[in-house]
This record gives structure tokens, C-alpha cells and sequence, in this order.
């Protein structure tokens, strides 16, 4: 019986050993850092190998959606479309949207489908995700702001979302990435206004203004008037979009800070995100070519103020905007570019969503033509051979 009882401890203890030693070993192989896929060139090719590099598997999947921006009719920046063809053959997704909260094409489904046709996004179906009504989701009880998230209700025909980004400034946001475009991009016309809600502008030395009224015809909520002493806002009916701040050809307009989070904005557009994106398995492609300090919802934007640098992917939603951000600022020279640009840097999105868990701002860079690692400084100088090239 003895013998028994010292056979069975014996046997315990040596359980016990091999559980510890196993535990250390699988904690140490957790990966610390994601995964971020960087090209130099963009290309429609390479746009397909960024995608074929995150490997996924969407043979269990019935409906695809490729959340894109069609771009403003007048707008120069947007991408081009044809740098999807080889992505869509191989997919066979859905091109997805949301109507938007101004005066604009893209304000009505059937005129919004219009333009994007017109704008060459031919090779897909289109679908305007809020084209017949909205879903109404709860927020996270941890979210500080959104209480609810508001998308189309066509946001769950699709079982799987490939966010294909265009990486550019952005008024309110500093810049406009994967995050900007689940949060916003997704988002109902009734969303889209709950996000800029009490994030007004300020007139900057309103006597320079020359009257062109270009403010006050972009204005989405009629809240500008301009009269012989410049443009005034009306508090009460602006929804803070920061239209105002991307069409003055004088940059009178800027965020107003005063007595105000600036982080506001961005935390809302993070919330809306996470909603979004634990409702449907998603990967992101971010493209960092026509770098203007506005977003592709100005009608006329400004010329691009740096050179491209080029295109990334990962599953880490954090990640690939916080790659994008240390590449076009690394390439600039400076540690935020679009902060320098656009007195606002963006970095709070970033910051937030790690934070709500959401991804990881440590990343591992790899060439997806190689498959090696490489530093920022590698993936920049390839950038600069490239434009020598040209």
C-alpha cells in the first residue's frame, strides 16, 4: 500500500515538473509583435501579393465585401480602382460603402453608385450598405463615448471584409487610415453624425478671407455664413466635420481646442471601429500613394505633399496604421508627420485601440518580395530608388 501511495506521489510530482516547464516555454512563443507586409511598388500585382501574404483562407466564406472609398466627384487623390483588378479576380468580393453625411453624389445611393461607376469601379458589384436602413448596435461598456453604433443594415449580408484603405491626412483625425475607414467609412449617415458631434472649428483671422463662399457651399449642416468680415459658424447647427478645414483655399479654418478634448473625435472613430470589427473577421490593406493632408471626401483637394511610399497589409488593425504613420513620417523627416501638416497627429487612435485591445502598435516590417524582415529605414531607401527610377 505504501509502495502504491509512493508510485502515485512519485508520478504527481513529475506531472507537476513537466506542466511548469511546458508553461514558460509557450508564454516565451506568443508573439510580442505583428505582422506588418510592405511594398515599395504599388502595383495592381502587389496589391494581390500583400493580400496573398496574410493567408487567408475564404473558401468557407459565401459573401466577401471590399470596403473601399469611391472618391468626391472632383477629387484627385482617390485611388484607382485598377489597382484591384487582380485582387477581385482572385476574391470575386462585393465593393461596400456608406452614404455620406454632406451634400454630395455620395449622399444618395443611386447617384453615389453613379459615380463610382464613373470613377471606374466597374469590375465589382457595388453595394451601399445603408441603401435601405440602418443597424443599431450596442457599444462596449468600457467606451467612453458611443453608446451605440449605427451602420447599413446590408453590414451583415457579408461574412468576411477586406479593408482596403487609402492612408492620407485628415482635418480632424491628423491622418486616415484602416481605422478610419471601419469607423467612419462604415458608419450610417446617423453614425457618421454622432462622431463628429462637439468637434466645432475655429475662424483664424477671419479679416483675410476674400469671400469666395466656398466654405458655406460645402457646409454640410448650412452652419457657415460669410459675410464682409469673414466666415462666422453657428454653433448650434454645426455637426463638426471639418469640411470647412479641407475646403478653405486659405486654411482660415482649423480645430477648435479650447475647453475641448481634441482626442474626442479620434476615440469615437476607435470605438465605432471595435464595434465593427468584432461583428465580422476583417484584414487591411492601406495604400500610401497621393499623400495630401485632406481625406478623399474633399472635393478638391490639395496636391500631395510627399511622395509615395507604398502599400501594406496585416490582420493587425493597429498595426498597419501605426506602420503607415512611422513609414510616410520617417520619409518626411520628422517623428508626426501629419501633426506637422495638419496640427493634429493621429497618434490617439492608435493609443486607444491598443488599448481596448484592438491591436498591437509593435510590429515586425517584412518585404513581401523577399519575405524578409526590414527596418523603416530599409523600406524607405527602397521607396526612394523607386521614385529615382520614375
Amino acid at each position: 500500500m505504501k509502495k502504491t501511495s509512493l508510485v502515485l506521489g512519485l508520478l504527481l510530482l513529475i506531472g507537476s515538473l513537466m506542466a511548469q516547464h511546458k508553461r514558460p516555454t509557450t508564454e516565451a512563443t506568443e508573439p510580442k509583435e505583428s505582422i506588418v507586409y510592405f511594398c515599395s511598388e504599388i502595383t495592381p500585382e502587389n496589391i494581390l501579393k500583400l493580400y496573398e501574404a496574410m493567408g487567408v483562407d475564404v473558401s468557407s466564406y459565401k459573401n466577401i465585401g471590399l470596403k473601399v472609398h469611391f472618391g468626391e466627384r472632383g477629387n484627385q487623390n482617390f485611388l484607382n480602382p485598377e489597382l484591384l483588378h487582380p485582387l477581385v479576380d482572385k476574391v470575386h468580393p462585393t465593393f461596400v460603402e456608406t452614404n455620406v453625411l454632406y451634400v454630395s453624389d455620395r449622399r444618395f445611393t443611386k447617384s453615389h453608385i453613379a459615380l463610382a461607376k464613373e470613377h471606374g469601379f466597374t469590375f465589382a458589384p457595388i453595394d451601399i450598405l445603408d441603401a435601405d436602413n440602418e443597424i443599431i448596435y450596442p457599444g462596449d461598456a468600457n467606451f467612453e463615448f458611443c453608446k451605440t453604433v449605427r451602420t447599413g443594415d446590408h453590414f451583415e449580408n457579408y461574412d468576411f471584409y477586406i479593408i482596403y484603405s487609402h492612408f492620407k491626412g485628415h482635418g480632424s483625425s491628423g491622418f486616415g487610415g484602416a481605422i478610419k475607414n471601419v469607423g467612419m467609412g462604415m458608419a450610417s449617415p446617423g453614425g457618421k453624425m454622432a462622431i463628429h458631434a462637439n468637434n466645432y472649428p475655429k475662424v483664424n483671422t477671419p479679416d483675410k478671407c476674400f469671400q469666395c463662399n466656398r466654405c458655406a457651399n460645402q457646409c454640410p449642416a448650412v452652419a457657415i455664413s460669410v459675410d464682409s468680415h469673414g466666415p462666422v459658424i453657428d454653433t448650434t447647427k454645426c455637426i463638426g466635420c471639418a469640411k470647412c478645414i479641407a475646403e478653405c483655399p486659405l486654411k482660415l479654418f482649423s480645430p477648435d481646442n479650447s475647453g475641448y478634448d481634441e482626442t474626442r473625435f479620434l476615440r469615437k472613430l476607435v470605438e465605432y471601429t471595435k464595434v465593427l470589427e468584432d461583428k465580422r473577421p476583417m484584414v487591411f490593406i492601406n495604400v500610401m500613394a497621393n499623400i495630401s493632408t485632406t481625406c478623399d471626401c474633399s472635393a478638391k483637394a490639395p496636391k500631395p505633399f510627399m511622395r509615395d511610399i507604398g502599400a501594406v497589409a496585416s490582420k493587425d488593425i493597429v498595426a498597419i496604421d501605426q506602420a503607415c504613420q512611422d513609414l510616410t513620417s520617417k520619409a518626411y523627416g520628422c517623428e508626426h508627420v501629419f501633426e506637422k501638416v495638419n496640427h493634429v497627429s493621429g497618434i490617439e487612435q492608435l493609443r486607444y485601440a491598443e488599448q481596448l485591445g484592438m491591436g498591437n502598435t509593435k510590429y515586425i516590417l517584412i518585404d513581401v518580395a523577399t519575405g524578409k524582415q526590414i527596418t523603416l529605414e530599409e523600406a524607405v531607401k527602397q521607396t526612394e530608388k523607386k521614385q529615382e527610377q520614375k
